[in-house]
């Protein structure tokens, strides 16, 4: 077999046409999706029918072997290649866990086969493009986490020395240590409930300014340093964008040079052919009396 590659323009083969084709790739995009409501419907096993039940699981196991025909397929076609991407990787650790029995010791197993569902993340194009983006922000991302992180110890240090010398039980479980405070001030900067269950604690506690704390560590970890997640990933997604666009205009700007390099070529022909014909008209003049 001739050696393939991973590109989806050049086949060299019948079985790598077959698997590159719009069609196939749309089964296998189809049938995560089906495998997705499929197992949604699963985790209502108990109140299902028995024979119901039976048959869903009997379809997630036929979906479990055809994309285990389709990971063999491509194995075959691209052999060593096919581990050259990093998607591919994914897809066949998924598979692979997908074919572990989901029983006795690998119960856990049972549950990791809606990892599959994830496959989409590739397989469509729009997704493709975002999570690529994502994984590009990434290093941006640890950054911020990282200040973040040290935002939120100066904060708990601080918070455990000023609210954790207390005997109220309350506001010894949110302040008490270094590791409750933290999480304490995980809550305030996520704003779920930090008005009632942590703030007016703290002041009731015998702090009335307290509130002043909790409000400059909102300002700073919830309205300035989270919205630089936003701001990285909006720019990484940019950034995948203009890349989009520019491969467009490169293939845009390459097919206008093909085109006017041929016309070239055919207005050389033509000139090619009206001096031959004038040479013979030429020729023909002389031969006249």
């Amino acid at each position: 077999m001739p050696r393939a590659t991973l590109d989806h323009e050049t086949s060299n083969s019948e079985l790598e046409r077959i698997i590159e084709r719009p069609w196939f790739r749309n089964l296998i995009t189809g049938l995560i999706v089906f495998n997705a409501v499929v197992l949604g419907i699963l985790t209502y096993r108990r109140e299902l029918p028995g024979e119901f039940v039976s048959t869903l699981e009997a379809l997630d196991q036929a979906i479990t072997f055809i994309f285990a025909i389709e990971i063999a397929l491509k194995l075959i076609v691209y052999r060593f290649q096919f581990f050259k991407s990093g998607w591919n990787w994914f897809d066949f650790i998924v598979v692979g866990l997908s074919l572990i029995p989901g029983s006795g010791a690998f119960s856990v197993m049972r549950a990791l086969r809606v990892l599959r569902i994830l496959r989409l993340l590739h397989v469509v194009p729009m997704m493709k493009r975002i999570t690529e983006a994502l994984l590009k922000a990434l290093p941006g991302m640890s950054a911020i986490l990282a200040v973040l992180a040290l935002f939120t110890y100066v904060g708990a240090v601080m918070a455990t020395n000023m609210f954790g010398n207390t005997d109220n039980e309350e506001v010894l479980l949110l302040f008490g240590d270094l590791p409750r405070s933290a999480y304490s001030l995980f809550q305030v900067m996520t704003m779920d409930g930090w008005r009632f269950e942590v703030v007016e604690k703290v002041i009731d506690d015998g702090h009335p300014y307290a509130w002043v704390f909790f409000l400059l560590f909102i300002f700073i970890a919830s309205f300035a340093i989270l919205n630089l997640f936003i701001a990285l990933i909006v720019e990484a997604l940019q950034q995948e964008q203009q890349a989009v666009q520019a491969e467009l205009m490169a293939e845009i700007e390459g097919e206008i040079e093909e085109t006017a390099s041929e016309a070239h070529a055919d207005m050389i022909d033509i000139l090619r052919a009206v001096e031959a014909l004038r040479e013979e008209i030429n020729e023909l003049k002389s031969k006249l009396p």
